[in-house]
């Protein structure tokens, strides 16, 4: 008699909106960071994971005007239903990597309003560790010639 309505699997069922309550925060929390404070080191290793992932091929487009967007395309995963969308890095963080040395920026490919790059990281090799060479001892007297029984010779 009724007919369930079916949602797509592409979109999340939708939910009704609770109006917004105003939360008091207790003085002993610290205040949220701003967005002027440096990105944490946690952002940063987040970050470098992403883009050293070579699955996962990151690029920066930057605008006409100078903006810069850090991005991906998640793939869609249907065991966990989400993906299907480009995820934006944290600007500050690629920006901060980049002006450290620690990305590369590969072959610009060129539009009248962008100009995009794909974004690599820096693979910069570690200097091995120094062993300290042993002094070499030369012998003072020339070593002579030991005289081998004939049954050795025959045998070698």
């Amino acid at each position: 008699m009724f007919q369930a309505q079916r949602q797509s699997p592409y979109r999340p069922p939708s939910r009704p909106q609770r109006p917004a309550r105003a939360v008091s925060r207790p003085s002993s929390h610290p205040a949220p960071r701003s967005r002027s404070a440096g990105p944490s080191g946690a952002a940063t290793a987040d970050v470098l994971r992403t883009i050293a992932d070579s699955r996962t091929p990151v690029f920066v487009t930057v605008r006409a005007g100078g903006r810069r967007r850090y991005g991906y395309w998640q793939p869609y995963d249907s065991r966990t239903n989400k993906g299907g969308c480009y995820v934006a890095l944290p600007t500050a963080v690629c920006d901060e990597l980049y002006s450290a040395g620690r990305l590369s920026l590969g072959e610009p490919l060129e539009d009248p309003t962008k100009t995009t790059y794909r974004v690599l990281t820096t693979h910069t090799p570690t200097e091995p560790a120094r062993i300290a060479p042993t002094p070499v001892r030369l012998p003072t007297a020339p070593a002579r010639a030991v005289a081998r029984p004939q049954a050795q010779r025959l045998a070698a």
